[in-house]
């Protein structure tokens, strides 16, 4: 049994994750800005810490084997945050750090990519042990971004540009086998399996959930736009995930899917 200190616990993948590693017998500490909640399963040790500022840091890391950091913000910080985990990290004598990234963060130019590839930087120069897993975007993620677009009643699709959404329970038991593992450096990505049009995605979400919208083709302009055209995002010799969108939808129908 290993004790393993999750990061964005209380996040979508944190979430999950943590139930994993609960599920295969571990000692676990979820560390998110607001405890970690729920009457299901032995709970974790939840620590609220804001990595902000990291107070409170090293007291979640004492006799912690290893870190999956999950906690993320497009609003910005995670290269400082990241640098506060790893600071900490090496004061407790914590000897394997995994970081979850992102397919194509080295080839697609958005800011929040960039961010992401420095904070692999960040880990990779730690001198702690490192794992690091890029995947493809999670079923939830491609979901609300369409049920976003559907408030209107003309729903604007980017033209050419391809998504490999993945199950989060999928990358979940992958992290959580790469925790207790040996530190592996870069491995191999994990995208899931199917490659779909954008525009076949908005469909099928719109159908799932019994909505009708007028759907706009939108030719995004600038380089972020041209490298997602070109796939900057996929990986499909790594179709690694089992579980499909379609699957996925089937299942949110009634709850989850948009209405």
């Amino acid at each position: 049994m290993a004790t393993i200190l999750v990061t964005g616990g209380t996040g979508t993948l944190g979430r999950a994750l943590v139930g994993r590693l609960l599920d295969d017998g571990h000692d676990v500490r979820s560390l998110s800005r607001r405890p970690h909640t729920g009457t299901a399963r032995p709970r974790p040790r939840s620590y609220a810490v804001d990595l902000r500022d990291g107070t409170g840091l090293p007291e979640a890391l004492t006799g912690v084997d290893a870190i999956v950091h999950c906690a993320s913000s497009p609003a910005g910080g995670d290269a400082e945050a990241a640098g506060r985990l790893i600071t900490a990290a090496r004061a407790a004598g914590v000897a394997h750090l995994v970081y979850i990234s992102i397919v194509g963060v080295d080839r697609v130019p958005i800011g929040y990519y960039r961010t992401k590839l420095a904070v692999e930087r960040l880990i990779e120069d730690s001198g702690i042990g490192w794992t690091v897993l890029r995947t493809t975007q999670f079923h939830n993620l491609v979901l609300d971004v369409i049920k976003a677009g559907a408030r209107s009643p003309v729903l604007p699709v980017p033209t050419g540009v391809r998504v490999q959404p993945i199950e989060v329970q999928e990358v979940a038991a992958r992290l959580a086998e790469l925790a207790v593992g040996e530190p592996a450096g870069r491995v191999t990505d994990m995208g899931g399996p199917e490659v779909l049009d954008a525009r076949d995605l908005v469909r099928a979400t719109l159908e799932a959930g019994g909505r009708r919208r007028l759907l706009m083709p939108l030719w995004l302009p600038g380089a972020s736009a041209a490298a997602l055209r070109r796939g900057g995002n996929l990986t499909p010799e790594h179709a690694d995930g089992l579980r499909t969108y379609t699957a996925f939808l089937a299942e949110r129908t009634g709850a989850g899917a948009p209405r």
